[in-house]
């Protein structure tokens, strides 16, 4: 059983093929390709959408003709708008081939106001986590880098912000990013190129279900995100039970790839351990977590998650009382806690609820 889900997991998803897409490009790539114009021109104009004009990017029509004869400049279009009382918004997006994807679009109304946008990665999800209602659609395509950072400009282009700097960027929306590695890093390499959105590392997260293989890649990458480990459970069999990775890469395995992952200056590590009721949440639980976490329970983000309950799982959120007691265990040991408020729960948008359940368009 381990060995078919990691025959699975390391090999790639389906890719949807096609011409390069404007929006996966890069100024080198647009020189490699001969493309009329200045490359730095294009690039900038492709990743500003606030610019566009009507539409689309504001180039020459020499330059426009190109594009029609070389690139696939579609973007991933919004069908649905789902806005919650928390002021969150929950997006479907559809993309060429009829398939969709859904993104989130969080404000946060502080000093500096930020956004946080959810992405997604792929169409679906391979790795099965009985909590999680994208595991439950299974695999259907990995997205394109061009995809993924064209459902980024058309959140902007639809909620803005409209100020580069205010835009954070979280891949913890349908899919698992490493799974789809070649193609996350590819956007993000889009991303945080000066002359594009410019957005910073330190504010790109990658969230991963303890894909091992994954982590260990992604670490020698750079530009290189800061990174999120789902974690949701304290013994391998518990793990096991909720989340089939952990039938190839336990918990000590999980823990070793930590361990050497490059920590930059200031770089956190986050752990996200989603409760749920008499599965995670006993004293015990809290002991062995922080047990496991060693000496990054001191400095590192412990990131606790109710339960957020849908559909397709039965498992359901623990009472605020065992909440509560599970919070101040951790501290009591030392543990950097937050508990995370769950944006867009009315609208099915917050953490696992993301699934497309109609069949495929077209």
């Amino acid at each position: 059983m381990a060995e078919d889900l990691l025959h699975s997991w390391d090999h790639p998803a389906p890719e949807r093929a096609g011409r390069p897409s404007l929006f996966a490009l890069l100024p080198e790539d647009f020189v490699a390709m001969g493309a009329p114009g200045r490359a730095e021109h294009i690039f900038i104009q492709s990743q500003h959408p606030w610019v566009w004009v009507e539409g689309r990017p504001r180039v020459s029509r020499e330059i426009r003709e190109w594009m029609a004869e070389n690139l696939d400049t579609a973007l991933p279009q919004i069908v649905e708008r789902h806005a919650s009382e928390d002021g969150s918004t929950k997006l479907v997006l559809a993309l060429a081939d009829g398939e969709r994807i859904e993104a989130v679009h969080m404000p946060r109304d502080v000093r500096n106001p930020r956004v946080t946008l959810c992405i997604s990665s792929q169409v679906g999800c391979a790795m099965g986590c009985t909590f999680c209602a994208t595991g439950a659609m299974g695999i259907r395509r990995n997205l394109t880098a061009g995809e993924i950072v064209g459902q980024v400009l058309a959140l902007l282009r639809e909620l803005g912000p409209e100020k580069p700097h205010q835009i954070t960027l979280v891949f913890m929306g349908m899919g698992e990013p490493l799974h789809n590695l070649e193609h996350v890093h590819r956007a993000i390499q889009v991303f945080n190129h000066q002359q594009g959105l410019n957005i910073s590392t330190k504010r790109i997260t990658v969230s991963t279900s303890g894909l091992v293989s994954g982590i260990e890649k992604l670490a020698l990458l750079e530009p290189r995100p800061w990174l999120a480990i789902s974690l949701n459970a304290t013994t391998d069999a518990a793990r096991g039970a909720v989340m089939p990775v952990n039938r190839v890469w336990n918990l000590a395995r999980l823990r070793q790839a930590l361990d050497r992952w490059p920590l930059g200056p200031k770089e956190k590590l986050t752990i996200e351990y989603v409760l749920m009721a008499g599965v995670n949440d006993t004293p015990e639980d809290a002991q062995r977590l922080a047990d496991w976490m060693g000496e990054l329970r001191h400095s590192h983000n412990l990131n606790l998650i109710r339960m957020n309950e849908h559909a397709a799982s039965s498992f359901r959120e623990p009472v605020e009382d065992r909440l509560r007691a599970f919070v101040a265990c951790l501290k009591a040991l030392g543990c950097f806690v937050t508990v995370r408020k769950s944006r867009g729960r009315d609208v099915q948008a917050a953490c696992g609820q993301l699934i497309r359940e109609e069949s495929r368009q077209g």
